[in-house]
């Protein structure tokens, strides 16, 4: 991966500082290393390759080498720890941002944090966190997008694809990963202030894949039917149940599905 081009990184904080690795276990575990630092604000860690890069609820994130963007933003963020989870919505509404400039495509936002073009899931985002007295001390936000990948493991092919699969192209990741920043340190920049999504709320909805479709609430002790209306303010997902009541899921252990496939 060559060096991200300054001329179209317009960031203050993010990005200022980035570390480039050939290979590494994960870009969340490294930028963990990097938290205790008094700079480490927006520093930005990148890999041609991950071998135990991981997504939401503990699943293998498969990150082939200089295929994809393997990336972790390290945020140290001034606010309460119940807000922490709203991050992952306004990262992926970066990535979305990013790509739909990249590939002029309709790349559309699974709740919460998966991205997909066609039906398909072409980014995920895993964001970390370390608190102490309900305030967050540091954040890791961790993204991978397929860009170039040519092929998926036989268990996820028919659920995962790329932009190259999908566009036909080979795309710069280097630009794809300014105009991430750059998006999302604006969105970023605009909750911390606020402390809220009050915002970005109707743009996100109308990325929202879901918003309108039957879906399936799956958590441990039961499993529901309902229509996504859209997130609120908190990033909670609005859902009709089939009995008419209107209930809010918060994101976690609770996977909500397409009724008949991914999305």
């Amino acid at each position: 991966m060559n060096q991200i081009p300054q001329a179209i990184l317009k960031t203050k904080a993010i990005g200022k500082k980035i570390f480039y690795f050939d290979e590494i276990d994960s870009t969340n575990l490294e930028a963990k290393k990097h938290k205790e630092e008094v700079d480490s604000n927006g520093m930005v860690f990148l890999a041609e390759q991950q071998n135990q890069g991981r997504g939401r609820l503990g699943r293998t994130w498969v990150s082939p080498k200089e295929t994809g963007i393997w990336m972790s933003i390290l945020l140290k963020p001034d606010f309460d720890a119940q807000l922490a989870s709203q991050v992952t919505l306004l990262a992926a509404l970066a990535a979305a941002d990013a790509i739909r400039q990249a590939t002029k495509q309709d790349c559309r936002i699974k709740w919460p944090n998966d991205l997909v073009l066609n039906g398909k899931k072409v980014c995920g985002i895993l964001t970390e966190m370390g608190a102490c007295d309900g305030q967050v001390q540091y954040m890791v936000a961790g993204i991978g997008i397929n860009v170039n990948t040519e092929w998926f493991p036989e268990e996820i092919k028919e659920t995962a694809s790329s932009l190259r699969i999908e566009g036909g192209i080979v795309y710069s990741r280097e630009e794809i990963i300014a105009e991430l920043l750059n998006s999302f340190e604006v969105y970023y920049d605009e909750f911390c202030a606020s402390g809220s999504l009050r915002s970005v709320v109707n743009y996100y909805n109308s990325l929202l894949i879901n918003k309108g479709k039957k879906v399936k609430i799956v958590e441990a002790v039961k499993t529901d039917i309902g229509i996504a209306l859209g997130i609120d303010e908190t990033g909670g997902l609005k859902v009709q149940t089939e009995d008419g009541e209107e209930r809010t899921i918060i994101s976690g252990e609770v996977s909500v599905r397409g009724l008949y496939g991914y999305v």
